[in-house]
């Protein structure tokens, strides 16, 4: 049984796939509300508005700690919502929601975590050893520490909550209603980007970092649905937002912390750069290195074939 069709196991209504998501959204919605009534307040406090500000300076009205943790309360509390979905309404296990697997694979996880955490911190000291004009020396040990708390806990929870919704229950509820898997591939990818085109990165660099969303999408789309689960997704996304949260900041980034270095250069000459390589050059070799490893076959047929109800037998009918 492939991971898509793990919904079989549980309710899977369509009904119940626009409830548990507009459920989830409202969970988001209520955890985005001590951030919101924190930033009012402190926007009062310097004599402003927060609906007169831009999106950045939005993003970094309060001390960066308590913005971050704040700001990622909003998935903890939505990843909460997930899983009561799932659950209660669903009547899924998380292992069911994570992987095809009879258990969930940690040992993917944490291989792709620190595999990915290291070549993508790596690549920034590089770049600082080679322009080392364009950063400047950030680090305070007190702020660091509370900001490496928050993030080791935080951090996990936020992409947790992106992969479950939209490369875990998006893409199952997607896929049994579409009966194919290219779909929920697509759309999910497409509405994962789309949901940030609020990031101050996006005002910055322009719509073209949209590539760079979207395409990000699809490969985590991809990585799930060769390997038949989450659990790479879940590591790679965990360490690519965990580790540019401790190492590097910008002024004009969604995450303002206390950061090791901070990048003073002007983004807009590497944009195209930095959007293409990732997108066509990395992911892709990172794809073929991943499918040698887990030896990962009939590439055509996981990306683009039907999804099926499987017989019976092979899973419990819940009434």
């Amino acid at each position: 049984m492939n991971y898509i069709q793990q919904a079989y196991k549980g309710l899977h209504d369509g009904w119940r796939y626009v409830v548990g998501t507009i459920i989830i959204i409202i969970f988001v919605i209520v955890g985005q509300i001590p951030f919101t009534v924190a930033a009012i307040f402190e926007a009062k406090n310097q004599g402003t508005s927060l609906f007169e500000m831009d999106e950045s300076t939005m993003m970094s009205v309060l001390e960066p700690n308590l913005n971050l943790f704040l700001m990622l309360l909003s998935f903890a509390i939505g990843l909460i919502g997930i899983f009561i979905v799932n659950k209660w309404l669903h009547k899924m296990t998380i292992t069911q929601l994570t992987t095809s697997r009879k258990k969930i694979d940690w040992r993917r996880f944490w291989t792709i975590f620190f595999a990915w955490g290291i070549f993508s911190s790596g690549l920034v000291l590089l770049d600082y050893y080679m322009s080392p004009e364009g950063y400047v020396w950030n680090f305070d040990f007190n702020k660091f520490a509370i900001l490496a708390i928050i993030a080791i806990v935080m951090v996990p929870l936020q992409t947790s909550c992106e992969e479950y919704l939209f490369r875990g229950y998006l893409m199952q509820g997607i896929g049994i209603a579409a009966k194919n898997k290219w779909v929920p591939l697509l759309v999910t990818s497409v509405i994962f980007g789309m949901l940030h085109i609020a990031n101050p990165e996006v005002e910055k660099l322009g719509y073209v970092i949209m590539i760079y969303y979207i395409g990000t999408g699809l490969f985590l789309g991809i990585m799930t649905l060769m390997d038949e689960g989450l659990e790479l997704a879940l590591g790679f996304h965990a360490a690519n937002n965990l580790f540019t949260a401790l190492l590097v900041t910008a002024d004009w980034t969604a995450f303002q912390t206390y950061s090791v270095l901070k990048d003073t250069s002007d983004p807009t000459g590497a944009a195209i750069t930095d959007i293409i390589v990732p997108v066509f050059v990395i992911f892709p070799i990172i794809l073929l290195i991943l499918a040698k490893v887990y030896g990962w076959k009939n590439w055509k047929e996981k990306l683009f074939g039907k999804v099926e109800a499987p017989p019976k037998e092979d899973y419990k009918i819940i009434e």
